[in-house]
């Protein structure tokens, strides 16, 4: 409570306050430093995992705030990596977002052309003049012949006459030129051009609500995940199939969500939190131009309603704060240096202490006078006596260590992806990049299907079919 109190002291324009609790003092503020936000999200997962079982601790003790929804992506990808059930508050998940499902089903579909429900998605979107009727007719006519979809709209002259066969032939085209693309682009570079040619990107940016505002920046984030998927050296297929999948299997858990279990980690945005409490609460992204937002750096007076925010945010915490940073940032698919939030600088120091950072300090640690009680944490303190009390993690060590790579395979003179359509467990398959393996079993969920393969060289592997290319070998 001291901590919010040292913020919200600097703010002019508000009545004299001096807000005190019952509790007793707890421990001190815990600040995380990340070299991106996916590493935030890593560590954040991590911690909150650590306690857990340290301290026998329910999910439901935990919450996670915000300065903007479209931050939630890497704090979802990374408590579902370590089994971390969550809820969002205010909104939806990541992946279950219209305007990302909008997009995700753009790409499915230049990938995927059998992929009859991402085009029923997407073949009137942004709106073509093309409605449920003709959608309809094309599906007739393709149980008629007994095509696919795909074949009916790429000759639609042939089938259907009018007006609206001309709309259609436009968006096949669009496919068509999209498909091009595949085998000379990576990931990041195909779903950016479909973003902007589409028309989904224009039209969100042309909603200046505060709606369509965050949604604009939904999409942007989507496209910033792709280019750090892309620049992942761990990553050797940058192909947008290769990320699909990444998604796919990742959020496969979002269909699954109405489990009855109401012990989750809270998930929010700071405005949405205002009359909340927690037990432990993690705010994150503190950066400038992030949080303190950009757009409300313009006066003094958006500057402190900026600091009244962040003082709501540490007031949710009832019994430990933990705050967090990164270095890095992808904005509009560029990676950005960032400064830590002024926020930061602005706490009282001996209420903090730098839990959790990367093996060495960067030219962003920001320095901070000697503390009041330097007896206390002195085997943290650094010889500077600056914020840098680095408490190395054996398990992010692990992260950072490079997986041995397997022999690269050769694919077969007469390697050629064959149809999945019937593939049983006890099959033998060839990938072009995995090599020979065996289907352990193949699952269906809704449109879905996926294989869990063992593989001679890789071990086990989890494909979805619709975007692995296998050669059915027995």
């Amino acid at each position: 409570m001291q901590a919010a109190n040292s913020i919200i002291a600097r703010n002019k324009n508000q009545l004299e306050k001096h807000v005190f609790t019952s509790n007793e003092e707890g421990p001190l503020i815990d600040v995380i430093k990340a070299s991106s936000d996916n590493e935030e999200g890593r560590l954040v997962a991590s911690a909150i995992f650590e306690a857990k079982m340290n301290e026998s601790l329910a999910n439901n003790d935990f919450a996670i705030l915000y300065r903007t929804n479209a931050q939630s992506r890497a704090f979802e990808e990374a408590l579902r990596k370590v089994s971390l059930k969550y809820r969002i508050i205010g909104g939806l998940s990541f992946y279950q977002r219209k305007e990302i499902k909008d997009l995700i089903a753009y790409l499915r579909f230049t990938v995927n052309q059998q992929d009859e429900e991402a085009f029923k998605r997407i073949i009137n979107l942004p709106k073509r003049g093309i409605g449920d009727t003709t959608v309809a007719k094309i599906s007739v006519i393709a149980a008629e012949k007994q095509d696919s979809v795909w074949e009916i709209v790429s000759e639609i002259t042939k089938h259907v006459a009018g007006r609206s066969s001309f709309a259609i032939e436009g968006f096949a085209n669009l496919i068509k030129s999209y498909k091009l693309l595949l085998d000379q682009k990576d990931a990041f570079e195909v779903a950016s051009h479909i973003a902007k040619t589409s028309g989904l990107l224009k039209e969100l940016y042309d909603d200046k609500t505060v709606e369509g505002l965050a949604r604009y920046e939904n999409v942007q984030e989507l496209l910033n995940a792709i280019k750090e998927f892309v620049d992942n050296p761990d990553n050797e297929d940058k192909s947008l199939g290769a990320f699909l999948q990444s998604v796919s299997l990742l959020t496969t858990a979002d269909e699954k969500e109405d489990d009855g279990d109401n012990d989750r980690i809270t998930l929010m945005t700071i405005h949405a939190a205002k009359g909340l409490e927690f037990k432990n609460v993690h705010i994150v992204g503190l950066e400038e131009d992030l949080f303190p937002s950009q757009m409300m750096l313009e006066s003094r007076n958006d500057l402190e309603e900026e600091r009244r925010l962040f003082y709501v945010a540490i007031t949710r915490a009832e019994k430990r704060l933990t705050v967090s940073y990164a270095e890095t940032r992808y904005h509009y698919g560029r990676l950005k240096m960032c400064e830590p939030s002024r926020f930061l600088m602005e706490i009282d120091q001996k209420y903090m202490k730098l839990s959790k950072q990367r093996s060495a300090p960067s030219r962003l640690d920001f320095d901070r006078p000697e503390r009041v009680n330097p007896d206390r944490d002195r085997s943290e303190s650094t010889s500077s006596g600056s914020m840098a009390f680095v408490r190395s993690l054996a398990q992010k060590t692990a992260q950072r260590q490079a997986p041995q790579q397997a022999a690269a395979h050769t694919p077969s003179p007469d390697f050629a992806p064959t149809s999945t359509a019937d593939l049983t467990s006890g099959q033998r398959v060839e990938h072009a990049k995995f090599g020979f393996g065996t289907v352990k079993t193949v699952e269906v969920n809704g449109t879905e299907r996926k294989a869990t393969i063992q593989f001679e060289q890789v071990g086990e592997k989890v494909l979805l079919l619709s975007f692995a290319k296998l050669r059915v070998v027995a």
